[in-house]
């Protein structure tokens, strides 16, 4: 078995049918892009020269209404429900550190 090597230190998983039913609203600067392609943005990096991951996950059976769920493989026991317009600062900040 071979490793490869990631700069990760953590991976975020985003709920792919959350924010398809989101659609391409909610999050960004104008407010119409996925939550992954901001988060994945703020990684500061491609693949796995980034600082943390993002990886779309089919669904994580939560289903919030007008919400994506986020895991954080830091802090596996707190899932994270982010609504449109919301602040993803912190989210970003607890991800990278």
């Amino acid at each position: 078995m071979k490793a490869a090597k990631a700069n990760w230190s953590r991976v975020l998983l985003v709920c792919a049918k959350c924010e398809k039913k989101l659609g391409n609203a909610g999050f960004g600067a104008d407010g119409d892009e996925r939550l992954s392609r901001v988060l994945k943005r703020q990684a500061g990096g491609k693949g796995r020269k980034a600082r943390f991951g993002v990886v779309p996950v089919k669904c994580l059976k939560l289903c919030p209404r007008r919400a994506v769920t986020v895991v954080d493989s830091a802090q596996p026991g707190r899932w994270l429900v982010v609504a449109p317009g919301e602040a993803i600062d912190g989210l970003i900040g607890e991800a990278s550190a």
